[in-house]
């Protein structure tokens, strides 16, 4: 390539990285982070560490931002799912405790340690590696949480493998087992037995604890629900995710989805997730719209062209239902949801314009679609809804 045809075109291309080349963006309140780091912090009461989960890119709001702003706000702990999940907060200077809430693979166990991470164990294989890993690194000791399989199924030490997992822990004298947790499976359901059974589970396997000699600081079971639904599973610590952003699963009992003012935190969503008109398009009746022509104009329409699909996470199961918010009303998706398109029915929105901006998630003026919303749609959950918004979303932060 000719040298001035590359300057070019690099330049070409630094512009449009600089640019809103694709008008469709997630606004990311940091205040309002904070807002709810606060209300849970207080709810729970000094008594009670919060540890704030970032994992999953914090739920879709970007993991390092988001971790700053916690720790800013005074959070002391940080959860993740991972060694990869952490490298970027410590690259970034965030220097709160982190917890690896599942752990490490075999190999990264000298990075865990040179980085000051904590990982959960539950198997005597994770205790040898992380010992020989602080022995090798030059530290001490080492501090580590140890999970417990109460009940649901997933990680965790069971009962049967718990007595060998603490005499390893016992042997390994580099490490310090400051932590122990397990996992409800249904907390958001009031009435499940499965909880009070868990508990009695956790509890019998904190007194094996005790008789080994151990005491641990942190103890911890509640999630999101957990903090909101059973006050007795918050232990030492909990680990709220969902609700720093802004939402929780909705509560069940007998079957049926129940609220009340013991189950409600003022909690506000983080997210709000814009697009443009792309085009506007004048369609006659009887014209199929979008793949699979799943929809038919009844009359005349007016139909907006949003540039945004499911590659950038906007669910296919909001193609029968769904809506957005343009012009201080509410417009109808129509047709299927396709990756990079979606079709809005703006048909008697007046002043309608190309370049007009959208709400996919969010309030504006007086109307609201939210995560909730979206997944009773798709039948599915916020968690999924928030993560899925893909990367090629850009976020942009307020403070």
């Amino acid at each position: 390539m000719h040298r001035a045809n590359y300057n070019r075109n690099v330049a070409t291309i630094e512009i449009a990285k600089r640019a809103a080349t694709r008008p469709t963006w997630a606004e990311v309140s940091l205040r309002t982070l904070r807002e709810n780091y606060r209300t849970i912090r207080d709810y729970v009461g000094p008594g009670v560490t919060v540890c704030a989960v970032v994992k999953a890119y914090a739920y879709g709001h970007g993991a390092v931002e988001c971790a700053k702003a916690l720790q800013d706000e005074g959070a002391t702990w940080l959860g993740v799912t991972s060694l990869d999940e952490a490298i970027p907060l410590r690259e970034e200077g965030i220097d709160t405790r982190i917890l690896l809430m599942t752990g490490f693979w075999r190999g990264e166990e000298e990075e865990v340690v040179r980085l000051g991470l904590t990982p959960t164990l539950w198997e005597i294989a994770h205790v040898e590696l992380m010992e020989k890993a602080a022995i090798r690194v030059g530290v001490q000791q080492h501090h580590v949480h140890l999970k417990i399989d109460t009940g649901m199924g997933r990680l965790g030490a069971t009962v049967e493998e718990l007595a060998q997992v603490l005499q390893a822990l016992r042997s390994a004298s580099h490490l310090k087992l400051e932590g122990v947790a397990t996992h409800l499976a249904s907390s958001e359901v009031l009435d499940a037995p499965s909880v009070a059974e868990q508990l009695k589970n956790f509890e019998a396997a904190r007194r094996l604890l005790r008789e080994f000699g151990f005491n641990p600081t942190h103890v911890h079971a509640a999630n999101t629900s957990a903090v909101i639904s059973h006050h007795e599973s918050w232990n030492t610590m909990v680990r709220p995710g969902l609700a720093l952003y802004g939402y929780h699963l909705p509560f069940e009992r007998a079957g049926r989805v129940v609220s009340g003012r013991g189950l409600k935190m003022p909690l506000k969503p983080v997210l709000t997730w814009k697009t443009r008109i792309f085009s506007l398009r004048e369609m006659k009746a009887g014209q199929a719209l979008g793949y699979g022509g799943t929809y038919v104009t009844k009359a005349p329409s007016r139909i907006a062209v949003l540039p945004v699909g499911y590659a950038d996470g906007l669910n296919r199961g909001l193609s029968a239902g769904g809506r957005v918010i343009v012009r201080e009303s509410y417009a109808p998706i129509v047709g299927r949801i396709s990756m990079d398109l979606t079709l809005v029915d703006v048909t008697g929105i007046s002043d309608i314009e190309v370049g007009d901006e959208v709400v996919l998630l969010g309030s504006s003026d007086g109307l609201n679609v939210d995560a909730r919303e979206h997944a009773e749609l798709a039948n599915t959950i916020p968690y999924e809804i928030l993560c899925a918004i893909s990367k090629r979303v850009p976020r942009r932060y307020s403070s």
